[in-house]
């Protein structure tokens, strides 16, 4: 199989969909590899490590897209992308289309087969494509906050851990899941004073244990999250439902209860965000006020660490990649369940449910797909 990789157009992603080490494999597996020039280069990766490893260098984007029979990227196809789908192509990618409806009506002109990594799903219920950009995300959810709360950039002067004979800073983590846990690791071990809220009682447990009681959990209900929100310095929203929209946990009259200066990092804006107050912003705009409380919602947050980003994104999709490429996206997809979760749209229709229900169209079985 011919694979593309392009170059990464969205604002401020430097991150590209497979590292050298990743081409070398495919092309071992007697599979071309086409890579647009300085695709990696944001990850540190130079066209001639490509080479090396059996790639070819393609000068364009459009020269990738029109030959390539599967397309690996890290993000959604955005505004010229769009033109470039083909029916005739694979698009294995981060898609987050129930937020995106422009996204969702060009893969249904054009009929691509899109396969969606944060939805392919293993019996456990884990999310092994969505769990490395998960942690990083996390891990920077709290970095990003930290930064924020400095007075100088409007912040409310609290140190994260505070220092002997003073508070340390309350973060109030909504969500215990992959994003939440790291989110709330990387708050504790600055020695900031730290509560995860969630409905899964026995997430809290997991939480709870493992961490031996040093990170705090609650229940989470309309009423006690209001009262969390009010004495909270950072609010880290991580409440992912997948494929579909995140659900409006933290209101705008929760947020206007809050100290000003006070920090809100909606992890889950790729999913519309669990804030209601919350709309995309990107690494070179990337917050905003609500009341006097200031918002991050960064769509692509582990682009800023492209490097890391890269090689942890590609060590989880290579497996994956390499099975579409041998056996042909059909034949993968009947033989993994987790993989099949991940077809989001194919000849026209979407086979997603959340998806469907986001925007108000038809769905049609992923089955259904596949034994036509």
């Amino acid at each position: 199989m011919l694979i593309g990789i392009p170059r990464e157009i969205k604002d401020n992603e430097f991150r590209v969909g497979l590292t050298a080490a990743g081409v070398h494999e495919l092309v071992a597996a007697g599979h071309e590899v086409v890579v647009e020039t300085e695709a990696g280069v944001g990850a540190g990766i130079a066209d001639a490590d490509y080479e090396a490893a059996g790639a070819r260098i393609a000068p364009s984007a459009e020269d990738v897209w029109g030959t390539a029979e599967m397309i690996v990227k890290v993000k959604e196809p955005v505004g010229p992308e769009h033109a470039l789908l083909r029916r005739d192509q694979v698009l294995f990618t981060y898609l987050h289309l129930a937020a995106d409806r422009a996204l969702t009506d060009a893969l249904l002109a054009s009929g691509t087969t899109a396969i969606a990594y944060e939805t392919v799903q293993l019996p456990d219920r884990s999310l092994p494509l969505l769990a490395p950009m998960s942690a990083i995300a996390g891990r920077l959810a709290t970095q990003v906050a930290a930064y924020h709360l400095m007075k100088p950039i409007g912040g409310s002067g609290v140190l994260m851990g505070g220092v002997p004979g003073t508070r340390e800073a309350r973060v109030l983590v909504v969500g215990g899941g992959m994003v939440g846990e790291q989110a709330a690791i990387m708050a504790r071990g600055l020695h900031a004073d730290v509560t995860v809220m969630d409905v899964n009682l026995a997430r809290l447990g997991q939480i709870a244990t493992v961490h031996n009681g040093d990170i705090l959990t609650r229940y989470s209900t309309a009423l006690d999250l209001a009262e969390q929100v009010a004495q909270a310095d950072v609010v880290i929203g991580s409440v992912l439902i997948p494929g579909t929209r995140a659900p409006k946990l933290v209101t705008d009259e929760m947020v206007a209860t809050m100290r000003p200066g006070s920090v809100l990092v909606d992890v889950a804006i790729d999913q519309g965000g669990c804030f209601e107050g919350s709309r995309p912003t990107t690494h070179a705009d990337p917050t905003f006020s609500v009341h006097d409380a200031t918002y991050y919602c960064v769509a692509n947050m582990p682009g800023s660490v492209p490097v890391t980003a890269t090689a942890a994104l590609t060590n989880a999709t290579l497996p994956y990649v390499l099975k579409l490429a041998r056996e042909g996206w059909e034949d993968a997809l009947r033989g993994d369940a987790a993989l099949a979760k991940g077809l989001s749209a194919h000849d026209g229709r979407l086979t997603h449910a959340g998806v469907a229900e986001a925007h108000g169209l038809d769905v049609v079985g992923v089955d259904e797909v596949l034994a036509g």
